[in-house]
């Protein structure tokens, strides 16, 4: 990592830090210096994920979470803060994906949708942001996606879900600028996680076509780099938004898309 990226001494939650971007955010945290709260459903991916961290000689520890839930949301916070005596920096990336024409999108998870990445959200940052207040210090980054930025078919909750966290970011800045709070939202294209390799099949049936079609013709077609992104491509530019070089940077999107919004 760059070496204008220093997190010595930060104490960071991160939420879908199981797999895919999480757990490259949160090992890239751990590598500029960050301790890290892993906040995952899953106990196995999360003690994965805190294994991958103590690999590069980081801290980590595993808090189960639901982050849609208001109980499970207060508790990550204050376990954080009750283990480690602050909270510096908090990454909203949990995320899920349901695809379906609107006529059949399921309602239940619309709902769960919801409820995860924007909810989730809310809730994490509205706990957090006392003990930020009281540092006078804190940054938070949500990781929304390029379907904040434009819309894509059979993807009502997601593109709803992305479009409200880029709001919320907006919010949580001007509310944050008094107290050095900064929150950032961070848009990437496709990236090569679980999700979106759920997500290829799930198009495949919605779409009737082959899976390597929907690399084509789907995922791919409108970005200018033609390829998925990695988790660490996003991960880095996570911990550089994190870090004092980046503390300007507030109230806005930074697109990680490989030039789909550019067209």
């Amino acid at each position: 990592m760059n070496q204008i990226v220093s997190l010595d001494g930060s104490v960071a939650v991160v939420t879908g830090a199981g797999s895919g971007i999480g757990k490259a955010i949160a090992v890239a945290l751990a590598k500029a210096g960050a301790d890290v709260v892993i906040a995952d459903l899953s106990e196995p991916a999360g003690q994965a994920a805190v294994r991958a961290v103590e690999a590069i000689g980081g801290k980590a520890v595993l808090q189960r979470t639901d982050v849609s839930r208001r109980e499970d949301a207060k508790q990550l916070i204050e376990a954080t803060v009750d283990r480690f005596g602050r909270l510096d920096i908090l990454v909203n990336n949990a995320g899920i994906q349901h695809v379906a024409p609107i006529q059949d999108f399921p309602e239940e998870k619309w709902d769960l949708l919801i409820g995860v990445m924007l909810s989730g959200a809310f809730l994490l940052s509205k706990y957090a942001f006392a003990h930020m207040m009281r540092q006078r210090s804190g940054r938070i980054i949500n990781i929304a996606s390029a379907h904040g930025l434009v819309a894509s078919p059979y993807k009502a909750a997601y593109v709803s879900a992305k479009h409200g966290l880029l709001g919320l970011t907006k919010v949580l800045a001007i509310e944050g600028a008094a107290h050095n709070i900064t929150a950032v939202a961070v848009c990437p294209g496709y990236v090569r996680t679980p999700l979106v390799e759920r997500q290829i099949t799930d198009q495949a049936k919605t779409h009737g076509i082959s899976e390597r079609e929907v690399m084509e013709k789907v995922l791919l077609a409108p970005q200018a780099i033609k390829r998925l992104l990695e988790p660490e491509e996003v991960a880095e530019i996570v911990a550089f938004l994190c870090s004092n070089a980046a503390k300007g940077i507030t109230g806005t999107q930074v697109a990680v898309d490989l030039g789909w919004t550019a067209q």
